[in-house]
């Protein structure tokens, strides 16, 4: 006979009291830390260390290393002391530039330089490769190192920073004064919750975001703005657009220049594109299913309805790419064939590599940042753009240090940059849903996510694939977004640009130095492996827009009169002029 469990009645009254301490508990932690582990933190050292503890061949290997490094860097400054060219003992990173400037070639900078080159080498020799540590911590203790290297690297500090010193002579210390009004200025503007300096001459709706349309439906969670067409005749089949919700929709509707939602429309499509509304504490039940039903699907039904097309393109970019692939998926489960193509921009769909991301998700860092989500009901957008800083600490927080706060020379704002500090918020059941069963537990590639409690997978799509991946992507890494061969037999288009997650993707013809590969496996051919992929391909000058714009023609029908905006009667009657009103919500 099977023992039967503890009845409800019978439940321990503080049960529910005990779990409210333990949240508000772990919410406290999760406050002073950024959401960080400490105690994930501590046993990635504590596995890094035990484990060097026991290694004597990998001491003596490092002790030797360090005895080499030192010989070179005495080697270097015995040949500097009689030629003022003697070559390097050491060259940055290809993606370093902090000592780039002619000044790190004078004495002593360069042997400053030169030795703190050396030692971040031995640091990550020292961090790596050690037998017995998990993978997991030694990508952790190998990026605390990398941190604690890069703050106290020699630019950062005024009497090792040449550059520092000659920008104060000249200027008479008046730089540091500047810098000084910067830092007040910056600090009462975050205060205030106020954008940063410059960014109010980018105005939603005027200078960005401002590409002629109309809101044509709105739920709880979207607005769909349709476009209007800028050409006589349009290919029938229109182009649905959905974007990432982690940050606004019109990261694809910047300045006219590098729009691309205004480049589609000049190309003869007619452009949708969901705008999402930025959810508080009162969403914080919505989940990813939620998104799905109120976002992409709403979106497809008013697509359909208001140009009468059946079949309709659909784009997904970033987290928006990896929705839209579980939409597609749920609808091939069902036998909806309305989704002629689709085309996923720096969009994952295996997570098993998801990047230097992957530092900050495991059990005991999920649980932390979701008990600080419980607490709030969402996540805020600071803390999602501070760990994207964090990645590239170099770029986006010492070198803004160093140039703002002690050279005192602002670096112009963008309309990137003025998008990126655009910030939304993340519902607390969406987004641990998405962490915990794609980040962690890769539920969607390996065949166990459920939409409609009914499992999807990548297997079933059929249509054409267009996938575009960005050569310096440290939010979805090429080669992650390139295992989608393995989970589809579909026919993939994969392209390979240069640029990050964001200036990859925004790449207009006519960009300075825009590159790209491309490669094409047809329907049930076989799947490479990136690195192959990569040797294979075949290298562009150019933006791959024109690629994906010719593509795109390939798969649509011959053009005809444009259809109308919204509809003059019924659910999607024209609401309001784009970009709408979510767009605005802060």
């Amino acid at each position: 006979m099977t023992p039967s469990g503890p009845s409800r009645t019978n439940a321990d009254p503080l049960d529910g009291i005990a779990q409210t301490l333990d949240r508000a508990a772990a919410a406290c932690v999760a406050q002073m830390t950024s959401g960080l582990s400490p105690i994930t933190m501590a046993q990635a050292f504590l596995d890094w260390a035990g484990h060097l503890a026991i290694s004597p061949g990998k001491q003596l290997q490092l002790a030797t290393k360090a005895a080499r490094k030192i010989g070179r860097i005495a080697d270097y400054a015995a040949r500097r002391a009689g030629d003022d060219k003697a070559a390097a003992a050491i060259a940055p990173l290809p993606q370093d530039r902090r000592f780039s400037d002619p000044a790190w070639a004078t004495q002593p900078f360069d042997l400053i330089a030169q030795a703190f080159l050396l030692n971040q080498q031995w640091w990550h020799a020292a961090t790596t490769g050690i037998g017995g540590v998990s993978r997991h911590h030694e990508e952790m203790v190998n990026f605390a190192a990398r941190q604690l290297l890069d703050l106290f690297a020699p630019t950062n500090f005024l009497a090792t920073n040449p550059v520092l010193q000659r920008k104060i002579v000249e200027t008479g210390g008046q730089c540091l004064i500047e810098g000084a009004q910067h830092w007040w200025e910056d600090a009462q503007r975050l205060s205030r919750g106020e954008p940063p300096v410059g960014s109010e001459q980018f105005i939603v709706g005027e200078t960005v975001a401002a590409t002629p349309g109309k809101v044509v439906y709105r739920n709880e969670l979207i607005e769909l703005i349709q476009y209007t067409p800028a050409t006589g005749t349009v290919h029938p089949e229109p182009i649905l657009i959905v974007p990432a919700w982690i940050m606004k929709y019109y990261i694809l509707d910047l300045s006219p220049e590098n729009s691309l939602v205004r480049w589609l429309v000049g190309q003869g499509h007619t452009v949708f594109i969901i705008s999402w509304h930025n959810p508080d504490s009162k969403e914080r039940d919505l989940d990813m299913d939620d998104y799905r039903r109120l976002g992409p699907m709403a979106a497809l039904d008013a697509v359909q309805a208001i140009t009468g097309s059946e079949k309709v393109h659909g784009l997904g970019y970033c987290l928006g790419g990896t929705l839209l692939a579980i939409t597609a998926a749920a609808m091939a489960r069902d036998n909806d064939e309305r989704l002629a193509t689709l085309t996923l921009l720096a969009a994952q769909t295996e997570f098993s590599e998801p990047g230097e991301l992957g530092l900050f998700i495991d059990d005991a860092q999920l649980n932390l940042l979701e008990n600080m989500m419980w607490s709030r009901g969402y996540l805020d957008s600071g803390q999602m753009g501070g760990a994207f800083q964090i990645l590239r600490s170099n770029d986006l927080i010492w070198s803004h240090i160093l140039g703002t706060y002690l050279m005192g020379e602002r670096e112009p704002m963008s309309d990137l940059m003025a998008w990126n500090a655009d910030g939304t918020r993340m519902p607390y059941a969406m987004h641990s849903q998405y962490l915990r069963q794609l980040f962690l537990d890769d539920d969607l590639a390996e065949g166990h996510f459920k939409v409609g409690n009914r499992t999807v997978t990548l297997s079933a799509l059929r249509q054409p694939l267009f996938v575009v991946g960005t050569e310096r992507d440290h939010v979805a890494p090429w080669r992650s977004v390139h295992k989608i061969h393995w989970l589809t037999s579909a026919e993939i288009r994969f392209v390979l640009t240069s640029g990050g997650h964001n200036a990859g993707i925004v790449s207009e013809p006519g960009h300075a130095r825009r590159r790209f590969h491309l490669a094409t496996r047809p329907l049930d051919g076989p799947a490479l492996d990136p690195d192959d992929w990569l040797e294979q391909a075949k290298a562009e000058e150019g933006s791959w827009w024109l690629e994906w714009g010719r593509w795109l023609a390939e798969h649509s029908s011959d053009r005809v009169a444009p259809p109308g905006l919204g509809q003059a009667e019924g659910a999607y009657r024209p609401l309001c002029d784009a970009p709408g009103h979510y767009v605005m919500e802060r």
